[in-house]
């Protein structure tokens, strides 16, 4: 009988129109994914036999223009000419944007495998895949517009100015954790890398099966830089999807590759891409349109603001004190938000896409709940702290943050180690505020590499 359509909008009718015309056949059953970003599993019936497909969308506007779904289509292809496994593509949709590929055996996520030796193993495979990725000629990805760095100082940046770019573009307050750490990476600079590679930019991202790779995934930010930025971005991926020791994964990608690692190379490029979230993210917290899970966009913007940070004080032996939560002070308006709380925790979720929106506006509630009781202390012990660095105690947090910029914009480092204890104690004050609903990235930490 097919896939029941009509409650579908316009804009997915015509996604599924393309994909049973581009690999003719019927889509017989489809689920969108339970998550932020739009996409679908789909099951389509052709000569008898059903294919399971993934239409994977593109990213939120705020990040289109940096992400394109149409390069990431390119690099699958490109990848899978050099036996690469990566889910076999069969067509790019236009309106609305998507790619069709299938949907590659095995899982993601290894904190989710049975035993030890097995999670080794897959890592090892990963590590195995990636040392080949960086090994291939970069002709073929240059022939496709992938710009080659030609300076230290592109190489180390690697694709942080298209998302500067994008934020400054968006920009509607001032972001002084994001404009210091900016100014951090610009300063220090990792000199005498040479060696350019393809490299996939969000690495870490992989479907396994009985201990092995079945699939890379999530490609849409790749380009030529430094291999080096890969194996940072694992620092990152650790936080939400737990690799294991990373020291030890990069130990047998070196064995692998037959090269040494840097690893301060490595920490650096671990603070450059764990930067890109809070850019890509900046606009949507400070203005986020209907459709977006606000909170998981505010926890991913504060821990991988407040991460990257703290890899910094550790390369100059900043050390911090962590914030404690302030005494719970009620506002009048409390029984309404245990109200609000409380009735979208009782609603019916059901499955799929339909579950997560209700989960997201239930985290949503508990969230303001949260800022309910603490939030008024949290404010005040902030600016208490904000008052040492700026001579003067904000009267608001727009002063606070406007002043703060103005003084990030002068430092040449003699206020980075005062600026770094107190951005970092401010987010981590935003995560204790967070905490009931930050999910997998509860006291989320950057593995430190024991060798840099």
């Amino acid at each position: 009988m097919g896939f029941d359509r009509s409650r579908l909008s316009d804009s997915w009718r015509r996604a599924f129109d393309y994909v049973e015309q581009q690999l003719g056949g019927r889509i017989v059953a489809g689920e969108r994914q339970a998550r932020w970003r739009p996409a679908w599993f789909l099951e389509l019936e052709r000569e008898g036999e059903i294919l399971p497909i993934y239409f994977r969308g593109a990213r939120a506007e705020a990040e289109r223009g940096v992400a394109q779904l149409r390069h990431e289509h390119t690099c699958l292809e490109l990848l899978a000419k050099h036996d690469i496994p990566v889910p076999r593509v069969h067509g790019f949709c236009s309106d609305p944007e998507g790619i069709v590929m299938d949907r590659a055996p095995g899982r993601f996520d290894l904190s989710t495998i049975e035993s030890e030796s097995e999670r080794v193993a897959v890592r090892n495979h990963y590590m195995e895949i990636l040392a080949r990725i960086h090994a291939l000629p970069t002709d073929d990805f240059e022939a496709v517009g992938m710009r080659r760095p030609e300076t230290p100082r592109e190489l180390a940046l690697g694709d942080l100015e298209r998302w500067i770019r994008a934020y400054r573009k968006a920009k509607s307050r001032p972001e002084p954790v994001i404009e210091f750490a900016l100014d951090w990476l610009q300063r220090n600079v990792p000199q005498g890398r040479q060696r350019t590679s393809f490299v996939l930019g969000d690495a870490g991202q992989f479907l396994f099966d009985r201990g092995r790779v079945t699939a890379v995934l999530d490609v849409e930010l790749a380009y030529v830089g430094d291999p080096a930025a890969d194996l940072g971005a694992l620092l990152s991926r650790d936080l939400s999807e737990p690799l294991g020791d990373i020291d030890h994964a990069l130990r047998h990608y070196e064995a692998a590759s037959g090269e040494a690692v840097d690893r301060a190379a490595v920490h650096y490029h671990a603070v450059r891409f764990g930067i890109v979230t809070p850019l890509a993210t900046a606009a949507v917290v400070a203005n986020p349109p209907p459709v977006a899970d606000y909170v998981q966009y505010l926890v991913w913007s504060v821990v991988f603001a407040r991460c990257p940070l703290e890899i910094v004080a550790h390369l100059e032996g900043v050390a911090i004190d962590p914030p404690t939560l302030p005494d719970e002070d009620d506002s009048n308006y409390a029984v309404a938000h245990d109200a609000l709380r409380d009735r979208l925790a009782a609603l019916e979720r059901g499955d799929g896409f339909q579950g997560y929106q209700v989960d997201a506006l239930e985290r949503l509630a508990t969230y303001l709940r949260r800022c309910d009781r603490f939030g008024r202390g949290v404010l005040e012990a902030d600016l208490d702290e904000a008052a040492s660095l700026l001579g003067q105690r904000p009267s608001s947090e727009r002063e606070r943050d406007l002043a703060l910029e103005a003084l990030v914009s002068g430092n040449r480092g003699e206020h980075d180690a005062a600026l770094l204890r107190y951005f970092v104690r401010r987010l981590r004050r935003q995560e204790l505020l967070l905490e009931p609903v930050m999910r997998e990235l509860a006291s989320a930490r950057m593995q430190v590499l024991a060798s840099a």
